[in-house]
């Protein structure tokens, strides 16, 4: 059975929970979600409508040909009967194989369209809307489950995250967003509110580092943050960064 909007913020929401608005709309949407407290309840509540088509999406076992390929990519060496100690949780193997399963959200977003109406296809990009001013991320949990996207604005500096699900956290922790390049160690982004859409300032060497090979992770850590820089508690979510 469809279940139309009611209006153009309802229908807005409605897509965002299923992630098919484009970046330059879903940036829109979450810089109205931070001074627009009905527009955020009009999100949750699609949010609550939609989680239960993920428990129809079939678990997908990847043919063993993708993690052949995964640790290629990573650089195992060749012949090898093991692999080498990871001990840095950026370096676990089982870290990106986890990331892979993000795909079937894709499936939610097929089996939640009969929710909307048809509606005409966005007009193409102006020259206003340059290639590369957005890097977006959705960031899943270890079951797949898309719990924040990120967009970041990169001639604006800022970073803003918006939850999709809810988040349980013990008492006396918070989230902190981290960014992960290629390479190189966890650099932190900061605190944010679990189950808020929140704006994070970014700095130009931040803005610099964030690239299509990166990956933003959320773990969680003390109310203040971690106090050592680096990750110190359970990562929770991971997602790689895409330009548009």
């Amino acid at each position: 059975m469809n279940t139309p909007a009611a209006t153009d913020d309802d229908l807005r929401c409605a897509e965002y929970a299923l992630g098919v608005l484009d970046a330059q709309a879903r940036a829109a949407l979450e810089a109205d979600l931070t001074r627009d407290p009905e527009l955020v309840r009009t999100l949750e509540a699609w949010q609550r409508r939609l989680a239960p088509l993920v428990d129809e999406i079939p678990a997908i076992e990847p043919p063993g040909r993708v993690w052949t390929r995964i640790r290629d990519d990573l650089g195992f060496t060749a012949g090898s009967s093991r692999a080498p100690a990871r001990t840095r949780w950026w370096d676990s193997l089982s870290l990106w194989r986890f990331l892979a399963i993000g795909a079937s959200v894709s499936a939610l977003v097929l089996l939640g369209l009969n929710l909307l109406w048809l509606k005409p296809a966005p007009p193409a990009p102006t020259a206003a809307t340059v290639p590369g001013d957005y890097i977006v991320a959705s960031i899943a949990g270890k079951d797949g489950l898309v719990t924040w996207t990120a967009t970041v604005d990169v001639r604006r500096a800022r970073l803003v995250v918006t939850p999709t699900a809810h988040v349980d956290l013990p008492a006396n922790r918070a989230t902190e967003l981290w960014l992960v390049p290629p390479g190189a160690k966890p650099v932190a982004l900061g605190v944010f509110p679990a189950n808020q859409a929140a704006t994070i300032p970014l700095s130009p060497e931040i803005v610099a580092r964030m690239n299509a090979q990166g990956v933003l992770a959320v773990s969680e850590e003390p109310p203040g943050g971690s106090p050592t820089g680096a990750p110190t508690g359970a990562v929770i979510a991971t997602g790689p960064l895409h330009s548009t």
